[in-house]
Order: structure tokens, then C-alpha cells, then sequence
């Protein structure tokens, strides 16, 4: 499986589209040599606005339970393009297991 990847300023968000399930990847938070992640999650739908580079992660089939956040860009107006630090693709893989 080939995560889609989203990055937000404090987050690497993977996306395990065939399974409809997610996960989160902190950046900056490491649990030994590991960076800290959060379990898979099942969801419902993925929204995306390209023009505000806000996302909304819809968690329930009614629609109703939602998670937003913002794609982290060069010249980020949620943190000022102060992110934490990136994680490698071999972090990414790893964390998606």
C-alpha cells in the first residue's frame, strides 16, 4: 500500500485509500528512534480546498464528526513556515505499517 500523503505544520497524515483508513504522524514527537504516531482510524471522506489549503477528515457516514486542518506550503499562513521538522520517506513507510 502507497499511503496519499498530506502535510500539515505539525503533521504527516496518511491515507490508506483502498482501506479507508487513516493515521498521523507527528513531526518533532519521537518515541525512542520512532517518530509517535497515532493507530489507524477508520474514515468516511476526505474533502479538500485548494484554495484555502484546508482539509477536513469526515469520520463518520452521516458527516457529521469531522477533523480540519490546513496542507502545510512554502509560504504557510498557519505557521508562519516555521513547521517542525520533516520526516523522511523512509519515516513515512515506516509509520505506515
Amino acid at each position: 500500500m502507497e499511503p496519499f500523503v498530506l502535510e500539515s505544520c505539525n503533521s504527516t497524515w496518511l491515507f490508506d485509500t483502498d482501506r479507508m483508513r487513516f493515521r498521523r504522524v507527528l513531526k518533532g514527537v519521537d518515541i525512542g528512534r520512532h517518530p509517535a504516531a497515532t493507530d489507524w482510524r477508520p474514515y468516511f471522506g476526505l474533502d479538500l480546498d485548494p484554495r484555502s489549503e484546508s482539509f477536513a477528515v469526515v469520520l463518520n457516514a452521516e458527516g457529521t464528526r469531522l477533523l480540519r486542518s490546513w496542507r502545510h506550503t512554502e509560504q504557510c499562513s498557519q505557521c508562519g513556515a516555521q513547521a517542525t521538522a520533516e520526516l523522511s520517506l523512509d519515516e513515512v513507510r515506516a509509520a505506515g505499517a
